[in-house]
């Protein structure tokens, strides 16, 4: 499998511009993904507030790791789908903020059930083998609920 860039990535994604967050697809298979992101250190992150990007900003970098994931999982001649997080368990982070943090991040998510445009998935965001944040969400495609 060749890498994904950033380009191929934000063709899987309904987000656009500077809301791409991930730089890389490494690996991924039909449950798992891994992805590389340096947006963290940007400084027109979008997700920043007042000069600072906050641990639990890495569930947006998790949820499009999932949307990339599940793009894949669907094929090229499909297009991108909203969803959203419905649920989020178990999740722990640490107290660190991710633009303080050298080097890249990893993203890692497995899927652990998928079904009529409803998923779950275990997720892990960490830099230099230290976790970040990790825990398990549900995802919901637009339309899925209805």
């Amino acid at each position: 499998m060749r890498t994904l860039t950033a380009p191929d990535i934000a063709r899987l994604l309904p987000h656009s511009g500077n809301m791409v967050l991930l730089d890389a697809v490494l690996k991924h298979d039909a449950d798992t993904i891994h992805c590389v992101a340096h947006r963290h250190h940007a400084i027109d992150n979008p997700l920043r507030m007042a000069g600072r990007l906050p641990a639990w900003c890495g569930l947006e970098y998790a949820a499009q790791a999932m949307a990339v994931h599940q793009g894949l999982c669907a094929g090229s001649d499909v297009p991108p789908a909203r969803g959203f997080l419905a649920v989020a368990r178990d999740v722990t982070l640490t107290p660190t903020d991710l633009d303080g943090l050298p080097g890249e991040l990893h993203i890692h998510a497995e899927k652990l059930i998928a079904e009529s445009g409803r998923s779950m998935y275990q997720f892990q965001l960490s830099s230099q083998g230290h976790t970040l944040l990790s825990g398990r969400v549900a995802v919901v495609l637009q339309g899925a609920a209805e």
